[in-house]
């Protein structure tokens, strides 16, 4: 008798997982197509403002005009945090103008040198699309939401071609401590057909290489069975600290800046303009202009790519980019944090690797995944991201400083509609008083 039921069983899962695979994949093809548009603008605009840097002095007036626009997109502007709340719990839904909107604002910004990133673009994107589709399809609740998941999987797995940790961010990143697993399978095929779309229009993603390998050292030859170095290793925790505690810095500035901006700019157009104000006056103090835009691969200096190299970053680079993008997306600018995230922490990764004498390029990938697990409380998806874009050979060190920094992060985030599923102090989850005493500590 229950080998009967067994057997039925597999099949309503069958039905099941073919039925979300038909919903999935014409979602899946807007969006990778989406994402490919916009990064072919991306890569247009970039190379043009590069070209012509004079451009930046118009960046407060973009700002001007990028208000103007979400003031008649009315709730668009609250962005990637609308997307999870629908997610949270489904109401009005995401509205179709929102991908319109932050796809024009996104490239606006990066023309006239805003310091943003992509990956808030592309999941918002996802995030209209696909609750246009549920709209269409008339889901219900709870399919509505796994929906809602995959579109936000299949713009980030697109945009970075990560499809894996894309869907993995997907389901992590809406409670901290807590993954939805009911959205395990349509994420996942959400996230690889965009990613497959995308490429198929011919968008290349930037390679980045880590050519140390863990394998191949050891200083414990009476232990052939440790397959990591434990004196690397105790400095991977000490810089996961580290790149744990850059991203709580970034999360309490991007707060702290726009609560001040909201309580003394009473005038909000003049919030993204005085933002702009500051990004130049910022560029013309350091005399660069290297901290402007996503900094992925820069031809006037510091880059995410040139800090995999000995000498590719200053000391102080990851500070400084911090800082302008802090500015640049606290004041009303579109794009997003992640990139500028990376660029942080590969630069402090640079820095560390140098202070400490440690592989330069392995310490730019830690960096580069861990300011990220640590801001956004995602550690499996970041510790999964540096497997699918440095390759697996050195996961220990990835899942260590990932994990480290998700701990060493607190519970900011940079994500407000994020909610406190479990507390980092290693409480019980039905410990309700004191996660509520925590969220509202966030939310303050």
């Amino acid at each position: 008798m229950k080998k009967v039921i067994s057997q039925f069983e597999q099949i309503k899962i069958a039905r099941k997982l073919i039925y979300w695979g038909l919903l999935i994949i014409p979602v899946s093809l807007v969006a990778g197509s989406a994402v490919a548009l916009f990064l072919w603008l991306l890569d247009l605009v970039t190379n043009t403002r590069w070209q012509h840097p004079w451009l930046l002095y118009f960046l407060p007036l973009a700002g001007i005009l990028i208000s103007i626009l979400y003031r008649l997109g009315k709730n668009s502007d609250a962005g990637n945090n609308l997307v999870i709340d629908e997610i949270h719990k489904p109401g009005g839904g995401v509205p179709v103008r929102m991908a319109p909107l932050v796809l024009f604002s996104t490239v606006i910004t990066h023309l006239f040198g805003g310091s943003a990133g992509r990956e808030g673009t592309a999941v918002q994107m996802g995030g209209s699309i696909s609750s246009l589709f549920s709209k269409w399809y008339r889901l219900k609740h709870r399919e509505k939401r796994i929906l809602m998941m995959c579109g936000m999987a299949a713009g980030f797995g697109a945009v970075f071609g990560t499809p894996v940790a894309g869907a993995i961010f997907a389901m992590e990143v809406l409670s901290s401590g807590r993954i939805k697993y009911e959205g395990l399978f349509p994420c996942l095929m959400a996230s690889i057909l965009a990613d497959v779309t995308c490429s198929a229009y011919g968008i290349h993603h930037t390679q980045y290489k880590i050519l140390f390998n863990a394998k191949e050292l050891t200083h414990f030859s009476s232990l052939p069975f440790l397959s990591f170095d434990f004196s690397l290793l105790l400095k991977v925790i000490a810089g996961g600290m580290a790149f744990g505690l850059a991203g709580f810095m970034f999360s309490i500035l991007c707060n702290s800046i726009k609560a001040g901006a909201n309580k003394f700019i009473k005038t909000k157009w003049l919030i993204p303009f005085v933002g702009g104000v500051v990004i130049i006056a910022g560029t013309f103090i350091l005399g660069t202009y290297e901290y402007l835009g996503l900094g992925v691969n820069n031809p006037q200096g510091t880059s995410i790519v040139s800090a995999f190299q000995v000498g590719g970053a200053d000391q102080f680079s990851w500070l400084w980019k911090l800082l302008f993008t802090a500015v640049t997306i606290s004041t009303g600018f579109k794009g997003g944090e992640v990139t500028p995230l990376f660029f942080i922490g590969a630069t402090l990764g640079n820095t560390i690797a140098v202070l400490c004498n440690a592989p330069v390029d392995l310490f730019a990938g830690l960096g580069f995944i861990a300011v990220f697990a640590g801001a956004t409380n995602t550690p499996l998806a970041c510790t999964l991201m540096g497997v699918e874009l440095f390759g697996g050979e050195n996961l220990i060190y990835y899942a260590v400083a990932c994990f480290i920094a998700y701990y060493f992060s607190g519970h900011s985030g940079i994500y407000g509609s994020q909610r406190l599923a479990v507390s980092k102090f290693h409480l019980t989850q039905n410990d309700e008083k004191t996660l509520k005493q925590i969220s509202e500590e966030k939310n303050t």
